[in-house]
Parts: C-alpha cells; structure tokens; sequence
C-alpha cells in the first residue's frame, strides 16, 4: 500500500514536472521566434533567417514614431499607479477598519469593474469622457484606467490592512499622533509590502491594459499595446518583420518596468506577509 502511494506520488511529480518544463518550453520558443524573426531578412522552411538585420526596428521607429508612444506610456503608467495607490490606499484602510451600512455592497461595486469585460462598460465609459472632451487625451486614458486599478489596490489591500493590529493605531493615538502622523510614520512603513505588491500589479496591469486604452485613445494618447494593435490590424501592408520588431519593443519595455519595480518589492510580498 505505501509502495503504491509512494509511487503515486512520485508519478504525479513528474506529471507536473513535465507538464511545466513543456509549458515553458513552448512559451520560450514562441518568444524567440518572435525575437529571432524581428532580426530576420527572409524566413522560410529553415531553421534560421536568411541573415540578420536591423532595419525592421528603424522602420517601426520612424514609422510608429516610437519615441513619443514610449513616453505616453510612461506618463500614463506612472501616472495610474501613483493615483491608484493615492486613491486605494487609504479607501482600502477605510473598508477595513469601519463597519457602515451598505458596506458589502461597496465591496461588491468594487468587485464589478474586475469581473465584468472591460468592453462592456469602456464603451459608455468612452461615450462620457467624449462628452466631457477629455477622451483622446492622456488624462482620459488615465482616468479610464483608473476604474478597474483603484478598486484592484483596495482589494489587494484590505487583507493586508487587516493583519495590523488596531491597538498600534489606538497606542499612537493616546500618545497625541493625529491621524497624518499617524499614517506617515505607522501605517504607511506597516502598509508598505501590501503597498509596493498593489502597485507592481497595478503597473503590469496598465502596461498591458487595451480595451480601455483603447476606447479613449486619440493621436496624441496611444499608449505602446495599441499602437502594437494598429500596426497588426490598421489598413495596408506590413512585413511581418517589422510587427514582430514592434512585439519585441513592447515586452522589452514591459520587462524593463517589471525589473525597475522588483528591484524595490520582494515577489514573496505577493503572496502573502507575516504580521508585524
């Protein structure tokens, strides 16, 4: 019986050892086919290119005028997360420490613009920002980002808002912090592992975010993925080249930004943190 059992065991390792090692080999030759074919001259029934060039990225360069849709995707990204962190943060700190009627359906609000396709409510979303003449702006896509990113940092937050003992807020208290001191020199160093895992999950989220983006983009407000999206779909003819150069040059900007952010958050925080 134990012999089975071991066996069982040992199988099921190896399932999972296997099923892993094939899903991450697949995912790294679709990577570097990508990559390898963005260098590429002529591609056909080999293992390799005909030869090696870089003119696919000076075309997607000055064809997509890359420089500027590198810097709204800066703005907008940075942007997001700094007034996603600034809004959820202390809305996440207010679900949790008080108890008000209707409080469950504030969560389940919350919980809407996570489950629902952002399709489905980015069209009236688009409508009333197109009516404010902000759409097509950065400060439309920002705003439109913001939707499903503040309700994100709330529920990313409120667990970890809820392991912090409340008699350390009620000790500060009695000693004379009001509540800015309170928050800048208690809550925000006890909050700041819940705090950098929301934001490094908001940031990956609005790099990658189209839907919305996309409903509320203009000329001037495209940020990296849409432009990815009109350089596959827009009218003409493309070398498939110079779009898999443009993939390349969105992963590489979203890696760079991934590497940036876990140089200041430890992944570990993630998943889950010790109490203080």
């Amino acid at each position: 019986m134990w012999r089975n059992a071991g066996f069982g065991e040992r199988a099921w390792a190896f399932s999972v050892w296997l099923f892993t090692g094939f899903f991450l080999l697949n995912l790294f030759a679709l990577i570097a086919a990508v990559v390898v074919d963005s260098f590429g001259t002529h591609w056909f029934a080999t293992w390799l290119p005909a030869g090696f060039t870089t003119r696919w990225y000076a075309m997607v360069w000055n064809e997509f005028g890359l420089a500027p849709l590198l810097i709204v995707t800066a703005e907008v990204v940075a942007a997001v997360t700094v007034l996603a962190g600034l809004i959820g943060v202390p809305a996440a700190y207010a679900m949790a420490r008080r108890e008000f009627p209707g409080k469950r359906a504030a969560l389940l609000l919350f919980l809407l613009p996570l489950l629902v396709p952002p399709f489905t409510y980015g069209i009236p979303l688009a409508t009333v920002l197109y009516r404010a003449h902000l759409a097509g702006t950065i400060g439309g896509v920002i705003l439109a980002n913001l939707v499903p990113t503040v309700p994100f940092v709330i529920l990313i937050m409120m667990p970890f808002i809820d392991q912090i003992d409340p008699r350390i807020e009620a000790a500060a208290r009695v000693f004379g912090a009001r509540t800015p001191r309170l928050f800048a020199r208690i809550l925000i160093p006890l909050f700041a592992p819940g705090i950098l895992s929301a934001l490094l999950l908001v940031l990956v989220r609005t790099i990658g975010m189209f839907e919305l983006t996309f409903l509320t983009a203009g000329p001037s407000s495209q940020t990296l993925v849409v432009a990815l999206y009109y350089a596959v779909f827009a009218a003409g003819v493309r070398p498939a080249q110079s779009i898999d150069a443009m993939a390349v040059v969105y992963m590489g900007t979203t890696l760079v930004w991934l590497l940036v952010t876990l140089r200041f958050v430890n992944p570990a925080q993630i998943v889950g943190r010790t109490g203080p």
